[in-house]
């Protein structure tokens, strides 16, 4: 019989996109080394750009010196997918996870961070989903309450983006969920490279303005129940210098 996983959650506050990549990657190679346990960091970040390995230039829609006037960083990543924007009031979620050795499935890791932020968004009284062909969650802007899938849909926008690295079947990267998010920003790309749906957030959707810092002990617990695992520890380290 598997033993459950057992995730250690982080807090860590608003923080700077490379910083926290750095972290990243040290946790992930300290993971393929099975020298720490599953570990997931929920934080924000300040504004950022991050371009994944099938970015194409053109879907940054704003001149590198309007980014730069707007204290928006522009940053090239590993993680798949294509351009995406990270802001304060956006709950950005990344588990250092090894999958194996009985979740070896790439596709299923990709559906298991989508529904867990449709139920994220169920505590907002929001019917949120994914749609097929197009990576992330997703919501009906005339209709939050009920998602009747892309064919009905009088306003289909993305809530959640997805975009993950496997390697050695050790997860890095996640999923950013928007909370509060600044819509107009997203103003400043085309987001994932889709440019038919716009972008929304629990606040555009229902007036309601959650913090990053209140939900994400909530979806450490949602990821850990999507995952059959438990919820092994929670600590706040924000303010703190990442070691």
């Amino acid at each position: 019989m598997t033993r459950r996983r057992q995730l250690h959650g982080r807090w860590l506050g608003r923080r700077r996109y490379e910083e926290v990549h750095e972290l990243q990657q040290r946790l992930h190679a300290a993971r393929q080394a099975d020298e720490i346990p599953d570990t997931v960091l929920l934080l924000e970040h300040d504004p950022v750009i991050t371009l994944g390995r099938g970015a194409k230039a053109e879907n940054v829609l704003a001149p590198r010196a309007l980014l730069e006037a707007a204290g928006v960083d522009l940053v090239e990543t590993a993680r798949g997918g294509d351009v995406t924007l990270h802001a304060p009031g956006q709950l950005v979620v990344y588990p250092i996870l090894s999958l194996s050795p009985d979740r070896q499935d790439v596709r299923r890791y990709v559906r298991d961070l989508a529904e867990t932020m449709r139920r994220l968004a169920a505590r907002h009284e929001i019917d949120a989903g994914p749609v097929e062909g197009l990576i992330g969650v997703w919501a009906d802007k005339k209709s939050p309450r009920e998602f009747r899938g892309p064919t009905h849909a009088l306003s289909l926008a993305k809530l959640g983006a997805i975009g993950v690295r496997i390697s050695r079947w050790v997860t890095m990267h996640g999923f950013a969920f928007n909370l509060t998010t600044n819509l107009e920003l997203f103003g400043m790309i085309v987001p994932c490279g889709i440019a038919a749906h716009g972008v929304t957030s629990v606040q555009d959707l229902t007036g309601r303005s959650p913090a990053a810092a209140d939900e994400a002990e909530h979806a450490l617990e949602i990821l850990a129940a999507v995952l059959d695992a438990d919820v092994a520890s929670y600590e706040d380290h924000a303010g703190e210098p990442l070691g």
